[in-house]
């Protein structure tokens, strides 16, 4: 139903929930709707003992990478953990307990979260013999070598299989007693849900739980994470958030660019500011549990991120410019560990949604593009989070590039990658044909390899990136597909690139979040009911 714009006379006054107020510096009313959605990274990279998983609920905050395998070539698990480590990942959150990668993951330092398929909720649900019987087989024969760091039991069941939501609560306490019985208490138990669980989110004062839950599910759930020291896991997307705002969301809310005093937005009813979707987003779930009377349940993001690739005429907000923006920013907000407007002494910590693309997933193209890297490793985009203490290596910080200039001419650049391969002696075996490199067989491409190559070997040297003039230095890995360039970081880190005889093959997993994007189809009627609201009241 929408709102009626109504005189405003002493006799009608507005309900102080249902508009944004207006920071005093003139900040436009509409801004304050892009407060809401997601809070992605972490601060503190811990590195948690072999001997025992930190209890996700009570740690310190972290950033961890969600890892799928509905892609074609996977690395194999021992290539991973070896990648895991060069990117200094210390965190990370499996779709599914994987005894291939668990077993690679042993005593390389990186504590996992494992899940448990939507389809394995009937089972574990209705029999503890079935969550013990999962335990041994999940838990036991790999933590604590590898930590097993929590269980998320299911994947946004309430959207994705709400006809499995009456045996969600009994699998979580059955998985959670196994673990009891095996001493393993501190592995917490819960549950990844969808942000349409909480509705009016704007401002994050008047937000609250979906009510024909509330009774049945939530407080049970509340009440379960409440005594077993286990936080609430939920799936926030500021770029669901933005795209369907139909504009009333703002980009640089969304993408955590800074804000001018003038553009923040107050919450009318605690006088909060907010400058940006993630913060409001997190806030609005602590003020639904606390109208729930739940207030030392901690947040965890299990998922969020941005696309880097997507159709230009359907997904055009979907780049690797806007994916390097939103988790850079991202990464820079959450090591300032500032927490929320809310809850500054909270840092929630977060898993980015995900460590590569998946490219064996259906649905519009910005399915398969979530990734950080491609699947052989190489840099999907790069980062500029200077300062993150190693944490994913792909950041641009001191990492430069020789490639050939975009507005050189043919015949130049052959006389340059003539003089390259031959008197400059750079390595140019991986441009030939057949060779990991040779395609595309053109010569802009493979000058650009040629050069990187003698770059490289010069050391970077001021003159080396020259080539009369026919080259420039870039910060971007121009790596692509199976051809690692001689500068980029991953070349000497995994293989990647080379090609493997064993590989994993990737099976689609049961796991269902392709429409993630309809869940936040529920905030669109609340932005522009608030915006009439405000529009109406300033009548």
């Amino acid at each position: 139903m929408q709102p009626t714009c109504l005189p405003n006379t002493n006799n009608s006054k507005p309900n102080p929930t249902s508009k944004l107020k207006k920071n005093p510096m003139g900040a436009n009313p509409f801004t304050f709707l892009a407060l809401l959605h997601l809070l992605l990274f972490h601060s503190v990279i811990a590195v948690i003992p072999a001997a025992a998983a930190a209890n996700i609920g009570t740690a310190e905050p972290f950033i961890g990478v969600n890892i799928g395998t509905d892609l074609t070539d996977l690395l194999p698990p021992a290539d991973l953990a070896t990648f895991l480590k060069a990117q200094q990942i210390k965190h990370v959150r499996l779709y599914d307990a994987d005894p291939g990668i668990l077993s690679a993951l042993a005593g390389a330092g990186v504590s996992v979260a494992v899940g448990v398929p939507n389809n394995q909720l009937l089972a574990l649900g209705s029999s503890p013999a079935t969550a013990d019987a999962w335990v041994a087989r999940h838990v036991l024969p790999f933590h604590p070598a590898t930590p097993i760091s929590a269980v998320a039991v299911g994947d946004e069941v309430p959207a994705a299989l709400p006809s499995a939501l009456p045996l969600l609560l009994p699998a979580l306490r059955s998985l959670s007693a196994a673990l009891a019985a095996a001493n393993l208490s501190s592995i917490p138990v819960s549950t990844p849900l969808p942000f349409s669980v909480v509705l009016d989110p704007f401002p994050p004062s008047q937000a609250y739980f979906n009510q024909t839950l509330a009774n049945s599910f939530f407080l049970p759930l509340l009440r379960f994470l409440a005594d077993t020291a286990s936080p609430l896991m939920l799936n926030l997307y500021p770029y669901y958030a933005f795209v369907q705002s139909r504009g009333a969301v703002p980009l640089d809310n969304a993408l955590f660019k800074p804000l001018s005093p003038s553009l923040e937005e107050i919450d009318p009813n605690t006088l909060l500011h907010y400058t940006n979707v993630l913060d409001a987003m997190v806030d609005a779930a602590y003020v639904s549990m606390r109208n729930l009377n739940f207030t030392g349940v901690p947040v965890l993001i299990t998922e969020t991120g941005w696309p880097h690739n997507g159709s230009r005429r359907d997904e055009p907000y979907a780049t690797a410019n806007y994916a390097s923006t939103y988790t850079s920013n991202l990464i820079r907000h959450m090591l300032d560990r500032r927490g929320t407007p809310l809850r500054p002494e909270a840092t929630p910590s977060v898993y980015i949604y995900e460590l590569f693309d998946e490219d064996l997933r259906p649905g519009p193209l910005s399915e398969a593009h979530w990734g950080l890297f491609y699947g052989n490793g190489t840099p999907a985009y790069l980062l500029n989070v200077a300062g993150a203490g190693g944490f994913l290596a792909n950041d641009t910080t001191n990492r430069t590039y020789c490639v050939a200039a975009e507005e050189a001419d043919r015949r130049s650049l052959q006389a340059a990658l003539d003089w390259a391969c031959g008197p400059g002696r750079a390595n140019c075996s991986e441009i030939q044909p057949g060779e990991s490199c040779y395609q595309p067989n053109d010569v802009r491409s493979h000058a650009s390899y040629a050069f990187d190559s003698y770059y490289q070997m010069q050391g970077k040297a001021a003159g080396s990136c020259f080539f009369q003039g026919v080259a420039m230095i870039t910060t971007t890995d121009p790596s692509h597909g199976k051809c690692i360039f001689p500068g980029s970081k991953q070349r000497n880190a995994t293989g990647a690139g080379t090609n493997k005889a064993e590989s994993s093959k990737a099976v689609v997993s049961p796991r269902s979040r392709l429409g993630k994007g309809r869940l936040y189809e529920h905030i669109v009627p609340m932005i522009l009911n608030s915006i009439l609201l405000v529009v109406c009241v300033s009548i």
